[in-house]
């Protein structure tokens, strides 16, 4: 076998430096919103933001230019995951150069001193404490967007096409204008039956429920963390460095629903294939499939009523009698509320459905930032019915723009979509899952998705990755078949 090109082996190098330093990125960031002091904050700023430099500095270096130029006129030469590589390196690389490295650093420090206010603001129910750090971040998010943006391409596609390449609002609009329509109908349908009684599940239950079930999903001590945050998320250091958070209040079973959809995000990480460990393709291919993974394993297991034994088995463990039924109940009931990350699985397109609308007016300029929790309380009673009482439980719910993430949240609901349509790809080929999930038998589930979806990392873009794992594109129809299900269940 010919040795590999000198190029190949240059850009190879620079590529493990890079997601070395997008690891260290991740641990930091991880470091500021579950362990850091608050006195941290303004140091972590400045830290995240030279990284951040310097990873710009190298990823959009003259040398990656002059390493593709020698081989793209031979890449038919190459094994296909060469080819693969150089092929998104050359699409990182052209994006990279177009945003200036001041700019790179200028977001990255307002993302980390935004998480900071936002959090104050938060706690303290109050969004004036917060504009000016979004009315920044927006501004920098639109001049990131004019520096992105292709010919004839509006600032929000731009944006969209950080978290999910070749996604755009006219494709995510049609999408979402099919769940508005199908959606509505069902909400109003099951929230007109008498609701259950809501369950009241002491905190140190619920740690001790959520470290259980996520022993029978597989996570160890040995790879894993378990910590608690403002707002639940996963950061990953390396394939067996995961980091999972959620949250605990006094009441339902939140902190297990949310511990078990990170562990979907951090299961994604941990199985793409080995051979691409520090290259530009071992990574999620888009944050749409990311979020398909943590809603397969959050509404297809954790909601499963196969698996609601297994549930009230653990709880019952820790000191909370309870029954199957009764958990079935408590996961599937469908009432519109004004949470997201607590929003039932019928109601929750809905969630994302408004924030895609006020995040893409903030971005095109029609929504200032300061007539956004009027906006929201708006968006809310127009689509979910709900009032909102102040703003901790309205517009300063999510970490998201806190942090300069605009074009993330359709994500979330294309995510619902995909994870439908991969669990009925799913059951097709393994058969159904109820004896399998009455078992916590969930390692023919892992193996799947290791196969059909996370091995390639970044090789597949979204729609494609979706084709080879299904046989078709995106569609809505099997996620309203599975809420069509539950309404009808009641």
């Amino acid at each position: 076998m010919a040795a590999p090109p000198p190029a190949l082996d240059a850009l190879r190098a620079r590529l493990a430096e890079l997601a070395d330093l997008a690891d260290l990125s991740r641990l930091a960031a991880w470091d500021q919103r579950t362990m850091m002091p608050p006195a941290g904050g303004p140091a972590r700023a400045h830290q995240l933001a030279t990284l951040e430099r310097i990873a710009h500095d190298l990823a959009g270096a003259d040398e990656i230019g002059a390493w593709l130029d020698e081989l793209e006129p031979i890449a038919d030469t190459l094994p296909e995951v060469d080819r693969d590589l150089v092929r998104v390196a050359r699409r990182d690389w052209e994006r990279t150069r177009r945003v200036p490295v001041e700019l790179a650093t200028e977001v990255a420090r307002a993302a980390a001193e935004g998480q900071d206010v936002w959090q104050e603001a938060r706690a303290a129910c109050d969004f004036s404490a917060f504009a000016p750090a979004l009315a920044r971040n927006v501004e920098l998010a639109r001049e990131t967007a004019r520096h992105l943006a292709d010919p004839g391409q509006g600032p929000y596609d731009a944006l969209l096409g950080l978290y999910d390449h070749g996604l755009t609002a006219e494709r995510v609009s049609a999408v979402f204008g099919r769940l508005a329509e199908a959606l509505p109908p069902l909400v109003a349908e099951a929230a007109a039956r008498p609701a259950p009684a809501p369950l009241e599940v002491p905190v140190d239950v619920q740690r001790r429920t959520v470290e259980a079930i996520l022993r029978r999903l597989g996570v160890d001590d040995e790879g894993w963390r378990l910590d608690v945050s403002a707002h639940p998320f996963t950061a990953w250091v390396g394939p067996r460095d995961t980091r999972l958070t959620t949250r605990y209040d006094d009441g339902e079973l939140e902190a297990l629903l949310a511990a078990i959809h990170e562990f979907g995000h951090g299961l994604y990480e941990r199985q793409v294939a080995p051979e691409l460990a520090r290259t530009n393709l071992g990574a999620g291919t888009s944050m749409s499939v990311h979020e398909s993974q943590s809603k397969l394993w959050e509404n297809h297991v954790g909601r499963h009523p196969a698996f609601a034994p297994v549930i009230a088995a653990e709880l019952t463990a820790a000191g909370f009698a309870i029954d199957p039924p009764a958990v079935v109940a408590a996961l599937r009931r469908v009432r519109p509320s004004l949470i997201r990350v607590s929003a039932d699985e019928l109601t929750y397109p809905l969630h994302i459905v408004l924030r895609f609308e006020l995040e893409r007016a903030l971005i095109e300029g029609g929504l200032d930032v300061a007539d956004l929790p009027a906006a929201w309380n708006d968006g809310m009673r127009r689509l979910l019915g709900v009032e909102v009482p102040d703003d901790a439980h309205g517009v300063l719910q999510d970490v998201h723009w806190s942090a300069g993430a605009f074009g993330y949240f359709p994500s979330y609901a294309l995510g619902c979509l995909i994870a439908a349509q991969l669990w009925e790809r799913l059951e097709a080929d393994l058969g159904p899952q109820d004896d399998a999930l009455a078992a916590a038998r969930v390692e023919p589930i892992a193996a799947w998705l290791a196969e059909h979806v996370h091995a390639p990392g970044r090789r597949l873009d979204t729609e494609p990755l979706l084709e080879r794992a299904t046989g078709r594109g995106l569609e809505a129809e099997p996620f309203l078949r599975h809420v069509g299900a539950i309404a009808a269940a009641g």
